[in-house]
């Protein structure tokens, strides 16, 4: 399955975390994320990430490409709710296409933790089917 992982400047290091704990599930599908997510989790977790631009210089966008052609299974976006972001519209856009084209998204660290376990039992395996 494809997983994109986006996470706010202050989410990065919640974000490593949760890579670092789910290593063993997260490697063993493809993994997409934006610039600096991607490197930083990559450094910890020795996991191969695919990385598009940063999110602010377009990664965001070339994420929500890649949802709209209905080639992302599960997006984790750690995201500060309190710091609002320049490209919040793009931001905004990401959850309009995971709704839009059902995939599973999840903002916190407890729904992304809750989605990694369904994952490994296999229970978003419709996601083969609905492509």
């Amino acid at each position: 399955m494809n997983i994109g992982l986006i996470a706010h400047d202050s989410k990065k290091g919640l974000m490593q975390n949760l890579c670092i704990a789910y290593r063993g599930i997260l490697g063993k599908h493809t993994l997409y994320a934006t610039n600096t997510t991607g490197r930083l989790v990559e450094d910890v977790t020795g996991l191969n990430i695919n990385k598009y631009l940063a999110g602010h210089l377009g990664g965001v966008q070339q994420m929500a490409a890649q949802i709209e052609q209905n080639q992302m299974d599960m997006v984790i976006f750690l995201r500060d709710p309190l710091q609002p972001k320049s490209h919040e519209p793009d931001i905004k856009n990401i959850f309009r296409l995971c709704d839009t084209y059902n995939v599973p998204l999840a903002t916190n660290l407890a729904t992304a933790e809750m989605l990694i376990k369904s994952l490994d039992r296999g229970e978003l395996e419709w996601r083969e089917m609905y492509r």
